[in-house]
């Protein structure tokens, strides 16, 4: 019998000029393979995506950029970038772009939701499925821990803003992320939450930050048009959620299901970097679900 030919899940380390930034991506899987763009959240980067990449790119070809502000992507202090959502989703969209992805299927986490479901917006005609890990999109997943950040939101003051800096711009609150809810938290690897608290430790990094943090309130008014979108796309959805997440509660992947009842639901038994202890799963599951 002749042998089966395996994919290449190789990972490449790659940049690319969009927008007047240098994104830097990682990219895996065959070039003619159907597209899986990822895209993380707070505050990691394509890192968090470095064991999924490769199980995915058996199907995909997979590209996963680091988003303005976060990982190794790279703003000039010339181009004098606005750190809001409308600008990470307008460079993901200059990215993507620059790259020629015509047609692709979105995996959005945190920070990632309301960058990728933007370009959904701008471009509903290439989206060709979608999972949310955590990516929240309804008011009613936004659990207790928003408290300061909504604080933040309501009065903008140096007292809110410095608050939300001493409570989790630093190692413990960065590791409090990713161990919080999860039953053994020695499945949890260090290099994750040890290498996003250094990458927060840059001049100005947490200034970007705490920006962000402010924005996120305008994201809030855009939730309709998301929910709009998955009534009208109906595009093969897996909603896939640490239920024991803090700041994305399960009541927000429920919800899902009111605008496309067939968007494929689970709840997992840990918090809110669910790949951290679920990764192996949660690749087979986008593939039963997105591959078909």
């Amino acid at each position: 019998m002749p042998a089966t030919t395996q994919p290449d899940t190789t990972i490449h380390y790659r940049f690319a000029d969009a927008d007047g930034v240098r994104v830097f991506y990682r990219e895996a899987g065959a070039p003619d393979a159907p597209v899986m763009l990822l895209l993380h959240g707070f505050p990691s980067s394509s890192h968090q995506f470095r064991h999924l990449i490769p199980q995915l790119a058996q199907r995909f070809r997979v590209i996963a950029p680091d988003l303005p502000g976060f990982g190794f992507t790279e703003v000039a202090a010339a181009r004098n970038y606005q750190y809001t959502f409308d600008n990470l989703a307008g460079t993901i969209g200059a990215f993507v772009d620059v790259l020629g992805l015509q047609r692709y299927a979105i995996y959005v986490f945190d920070y990632g939701a309301p960058t990728g479901l933007r370009l959904a917006l701008a471009h509903p005609e290439r989206v060709t499925g979608l999972v949310s890990q955590n990516g929240n999109a309804y008011l009613e997943g936004l659990g207790d821990a928003w408290a300061p950040i909504r604080a933040y939101w309501a009065e903008p003051t140096a007292a809110n803003r410095q608050a939300i800096h001493d409570a989790i711009l630093h190692l413990e609150g960065t590791r409090w992320q990713y161990v919080h809810g999860v039953a053994d938290p020695e499945l949890v690897a260090p290099e994750g939450y040890t290498l996003d608290a250094a990458l927060l430790e840059r001049p100005g990094n947490k200034d970007i930050q705490l920006d962000l943090f402010l924005d996120y309130a305008n994201n809030l008014t855009l939730y309709p048009a998301f929910q709009e979108f998955f009534r009208k796309a109906r595009v093969p959805t897996l909603v896939i959620w640490g239920k024991h997440d803090p700041f994305f509660i399960p009541p927000g992947a429920e919800a899902y299901q009111r605008d496309n009842p067939d968007a494929v639901v689970e709840l997992l038994d840990t918090g809110h970097f669910a790949l951290e202890t679920h990764g192996e799963y949660i690749g087979r599951r986008i593939i039963d679900v997105l591959a078909r």
